[in-house]
Formats: C-alpha cells, structure tokens, sequence
C-alpha cells in the first residue's frame, strides 16, 4: 500500500513510518508531498497531514491516533506513543524524560540525510533500539 505525508519528517511521521513498516503494512511504500499540499496521490492512505483520518487529534500526536486507529495494544507502543506525543505535542506536565532527546535525534537525522526516505531508513533504527530498550526494561 502506499502511504503519503509531507515531507521533511520528524519525531512523528518517523514513528509512524516506522509502526506503519513493523506492524501494519511491512510492504508498505511512502510518498513525500510539499507541506500545505492539497493534491495528494490517489489509492495512498495520508498520515500526519492535518485533516486526514490519521493524524493529530484531541492533543495527541499521529503515532497515539495510529495505535488507536489500529487497535495495536502492545504497552510497549503505548509507551513509545506517551514518548512521542511529548516530543511532538505540546503538552502541559511531561512524565519522560527521553522526549526532547528522541526530538532532537529525529531532527538531527533530518539534517544529515539526502532525503525524507533515507532519513525514514535511519529513523528505523532509532525506533527498533527504543522498542529494544523497553522490551528489556520490562523484562
């Protein structure tokens, strides 16, 4: 399936690449779009683009909408969805710690990538090592 967001992505849209890849559609293919593009491809599901079904919603960031959407209930993605929704979300009391970390490692990996689908590739491995690392905290 193909799947279509705005292009230069961050702590979100990787997340969600990346939940899109593990766990919904592992042949799934993305599309990058101007932001404020009003165009989108046809037969492609939109993410993170504000007013798309799977995106932003009641204070919560695309990766907490997508685990509901999907009726994923792994407390481990409920925990990467706490993380990213304060790393991306405004939000009044912050419970973890490693929010502005994954925020800026995401923005760094941006910057240092040819493109929004390398940066997704990259962004892989950061969100395999968080999934890693909770597993293991939760022994």
């Amino acid at each position: 399936m193909k799947w279509v967001t705005w292009e230069n992505v961050g702590v979100d849209r990787m997340a969600c690449a990346w939940l899109i890849k593990r766990f919904i559609d592992p042949k799934a293919i993305f599309i990058f779009v101007a932001a404020g593009e009003k165009s989108l491809p046809k037969n492609a599901e939109a993410f993170d683009i504000p007013g798309a079904r799977l995106s932003h919603k009641r204070g919560h960031c695309t990766f907490y909408i997508m685990l509901r959407e999907y009726e994923l209930r792994d407390p481990i993605l409920q925990r990467i969805a706490q993380i990213v929704d304060e790393a991306d979300v405004v939000q009044e009391v912050t419970l973890e710690p490693i929010s502005p970390g994954l925020d800026m490692i995401c923005r760094g990996l941006r910057l240092t990538s040819k493109d929004d689908q390398s940066a997704l590739e990259k962004g892989v491995i950061v969100y395999e090592a968080l999934y890693a690392q909770i597993a293991a905290e939760k022994g």
